[in-house]
């Protein structure tokens, strides 16, 4: 993106009984959009999110609002400062100097700055594509725990990975009336409104837990390898 009224670009610091998922190549593709409501760039990667992504069965698309937008006029009440930390922490493991809004991180590995539906979906190809090396399995249970088995395959996995439960809003409407966005109603999808690290996993053995989930907003557990580095596995708690 050329003008930061088009995007938004920050310069960082490089120095700081269970229902499977399914078999092997099965598991969703996690998708992460860095997004503000103050952001002019960003309604239509929020739109292709909520009309395209949010349905799907194949993917987990996850709308984390950041908060370096708030001070141009309009502030974001969905935007958490550690999702600005998250973001930043992505480009730290990946080298780059810059972040933009808006911006997905595909994976946890593959990152698409501004809204290019067709990378995108290019993107998604290449990760369905690829063999799961871990089975995963999230089963919400009726005293508001999620009980998480994941199971290894013979492929080699990181030695150091989280094991991490996101709860999100389905959907939301919001009327946006100061900023660069003043006047429009955007209807946002997959809000994250809590991202918990639970626990760490080594690999060396199949893994089970459970973990508190209260309430009753939609949970994901996604594992990942340190860094934050690529996703290893997801699953929707059902």
């Amino acid at each position: 993106m050329q003008r930061a009224s088009a995007a938004f670009v920050i310069a960082i610091g490089l120095g700081a009984g269970l229902a499977d998922t399914g078999t092997a190549g099965d598991g969703p593709v996690v998708i992460e959009l860095f997004t503000s409501q103050g952001c002019v760039s960003c309604p239509p990667a929020d739109a292709h999110l909520a009309e395209h992504l949010a349905g799907r069965d194949d993917v987990i698309a996850l709308a984390l609002h950041v908060d370096y937008w708030d001070y141009i006029g309009w502030e974001d009440a969905f935007a958490r400062p550690e999702f600005t930390l998250r973001q930043k922490s992505y480009a730290h493991a990946n080298g780059n100097r810059t972040i933009y809004t808006p911006q997905m991180i595909v994976g946890g590995r593959d990152m698409v700055a501004g809204f290019r539906p067709m990378q995108l979906a290019e993107r998604i190809a290449e990760h369905r594509a690829q063999p799961d090396t871990v089975v995963l399995s999230a089963r919400l249970m009726g005293d508001g725990m999620v009980e998480i088995v994941a199971r290894r395959t013979e492929a080699a996995l990181p030695d150091a990975m989280t094991v991490q439960l996101v709860r999100y809003m389905p959907q939301r409407e919001v009327s946006i009336t100061r900023g660069e966005n003043a006047g429009r109603t955007i209807v946002y999808a997959n809000i994250v409104t809590d991202w918990q690290q639970v626990d760490h996993w080594d690999g060396r053995a199949d893994y089970t837990s459970q973990v508190p989930a209260p309430g009753d907003a939609p949970a994901a557990v996604i594992i990942q390898a340190e860094g934050p580095g690529p996703v290893i596995a997801a699953a929707m708690a059902r």
